[in-house]
């Protein structure tokens, strides 16, 4: 790691704030935040970044026992012993993820699956030091059994939203099927140019792979149908899909997305690019582990015009990233390695951060 400059230093002393829970101070140390990458910090004179975050919080469910989902698991009374030091412990895990994402400039938008509802997000919002940069919400519950939604937080002096859409999905082979809305979010970036967000989180492999594939790629459908629409309307569409889609990037779920087809569009294709699908096919990287293998099930994937430098906004391959940092991690002692450092290992609490890696993505604003 290169030597901390005075910016950095500032930052090492914000990140180790103490934060009361109503039982006990939860500490984060100033070496904690020791292991953010150097990318993470916007360098001089370099052009206007717009981060966009995607996160699995793994279950953050608030402590009450609502009777119309299946959250009795998540309470006081439950099997997992939810309660409110766990639940403030969890907001802060994810309040010090962010900012660490972020560094001195917290991430514009921030996607988000596996949340119980609004109540949850206004907490991590209002009830942490994320206060200070007046984080919105965008939530709408959606029909999953359990009662898990995703959502979009933005930064209103980033980002000014015009349209808002659910795209529900029903299973025409499975009617009693339930599973999450995709958040579809229309506004503009950066005071500059439209921005159309797509927020997922795909039906598991709950079951097996074989037979939940079906699920994933009449998903995969839906929104190829969505995006094609904008596409078609506009070529030059700037759209950003991310999530967890439950399916890497080879998965024929996937591919349904990037296919590359024939449009009334001059630039001849309307498929979608997966930004990570590169840095992860030949190695063993991920966002999830399962065993010894990790696996990408978050990502993103953008409209061609997007990789357009000649654009108002655009990106590149390499302003793509799984954020890895060693705090989010802990020693894999059965598979060796490393995992993620979760929250619950089975039905065992163990107080850390999520079974999933974030990732985040740059939007650069041309001068």
């Amino acid at each position: 790691m290169e030597k901390m400059n005075i910016h950095f230093t500032i930052f090492l002393i914000f990140s180790s704030i103490i934060i009361t829970t109503g039982q006990a101070p939860v500490h984060y140390a100033q070496g904690d935040a020791q292991q953010i990458t150097d990318s993470i910090n916007k360098p001089p004179n370099s052009p206007q970044k717009f981060r966009i975050v995607f996160y699995n919080l793994e279950n953050l469910f608030d402590t009450k026992n609502d009777s119309a989902i299946r959250d009795d698991e998540f309470t006081p009374d439950g099997i997992r012993a939810w309660n409110y030091f766990k639940f403030q412990k969890k907001l802060i895990n994810t309040y010090k993820t962010i900012i660490a994402i972020g560094g001195f400039d917290p991430p514009a938008v921030i996607g988000v699956c596996e949340i119980e509802n609004r109540v949850v997000l206004q907490q991590l919002t209002q009830g942490t030091p994320l206060k200070k940069f007046n984080y919105k919400i965008i939530h709408r519950d959606s029909p999953d059994r359990r009662g898990i939604d995703v959502a979009l937080l933005f930064r209103p002096s980033k980002f000014q939203p015009l349209f808002i859409k659910t795209i529900q999905i029903n299973f025409p082979f499975d009617t009693l099927s339930r599973t999450r809305d995709i958040l579809y979010v229309k506004g503009v970036a950066l005071n500059s140019d439209t921005l159309h967000l797509f927020i997922n989180h795909w039906a598991s492999r709950y079951g097996g792979y074989m037979p939940t594939k079906r699920k994933r790629e009449y998903i995969a459908r839906q929104l190829r149908s969505t995006t094609d629409s904008i596409l078609n309307k506009n070529s030059k569409a700037l759209i950003v899909v991310t999530g967890d889609f439950n399916d890497e990037p080879w998965d024929e779920s996937l591919r349904i997305l990037t296919k590359q087809t024939q449009t009334n569009s001059k630039d001849g294709n309307n498929g979608l690019v997966n930004l990570l699908e590169k840095q992860v096919r030949y190695k063993n990287s991920g966002t999830i582990k399962w065993r010894e293998y990790w696996q990408l099930f978050d990502q993103f994937l953008i409209s061609f015009p997007l990789l357009n430098q000649n654009n108002k906004i655009f990106t590149r391959h390499d302003l793509a990233h799984i954020f890895d940092a060693e705090f989010l991690l802990e020693e894999d002692n059965r598979y060796f390695g490393q995992k993620p450092f979760r929250t619950y290992g089975g039905y065992r609490y163990l107080g850390g951060f999520s079974d999933h890696l974030p990732i985040f993505l740059d939007l650069l604003l041309k001068d």
